[in-house]
């Protein structure tokens, strides 16, 4: 029975031993108001039965228009292994134990940015960020840094995948894949 959730787990795993940087580096596109699509780079921190994780501050574009319209595709490339992996479903906020979890985990330092970084608003000037990251520095000196509530996890709850390998004469072999009621359904795409 094809499982193209584990199909993606076996690539991301291939791409890491080939050495690729970041290979959990996916597009994640979003729609904004009226429909207008809006794409940017995150990391994959997850990835199980449930579907696929990633983590943001909700404030963002992106976190704002996920609560708009619940919906996203992302897109992981490793030009090396010439293949692509297409990945649309709807979105899920994880439960802040989730979120908790994997944020204690992140450097110290990633973690006050968190809380300096007042992230896709307007900012007058790189100092004013430097020192808003200070600011944050002195307000947890010789403490742990708590997660702030506008930072969170997400998780993609897959309907559909596309597997794309690059071939011969552009023959490329493209397969998707759609949830059924109790399985994955394939189909062969043309190039």
């Amino acid at each position: 029975m094809p499982d193209p959730i584990r199909q993606l787990a076996r690539l991301v795993a291939r791409a890491r031993r080939a050495g690729l940087h970041e290979p959990e580096a996916m597009t994640l596109a979003t729609s904004g108001r009226g429909g207008r699509p809006s794409a940017r780079m995150v990391l994959m921190r997850g990835l199980d039965a449930r579907g696929l994780a990633f983590f943001t501050n909700s404030r963002s574009r992106k976190g704002r228009e996920l609560a708009r319209l619940p919906w996203a595709a992302v897109v992981f490339y490793w030009p090396r292994l010439r293949r692509q992996v297409r990945v649309e479903g709807r979105i899920r906020r994880l439960d802040p134990a989730e979120s908790d979890a994997y944020f204690a985990t992140r450097p110290r330092e990633a973690r006050l940015a968190a809380w300096a970084s007042d992230q896709s608003a307007p900012i007058s000037s790189r100092a004013v960020l430097q020192a808003r990251f200070r600011q944050a520095s002195a307000r947890f000196r010789g403490r742990d840094v708590p997660r702030p509530a506008h930072w969170g996890g997400y998780r993609l709850v897959p309907d559909a995948f596309e597997f794309w390998a690059a071939r011969p004469h552009r023959l490329h072999d493209r397969i998707r894949y759609t949830r059924g009621t109790k399985a994955w359904r394939a189909v062969r795409l043309a190039p």
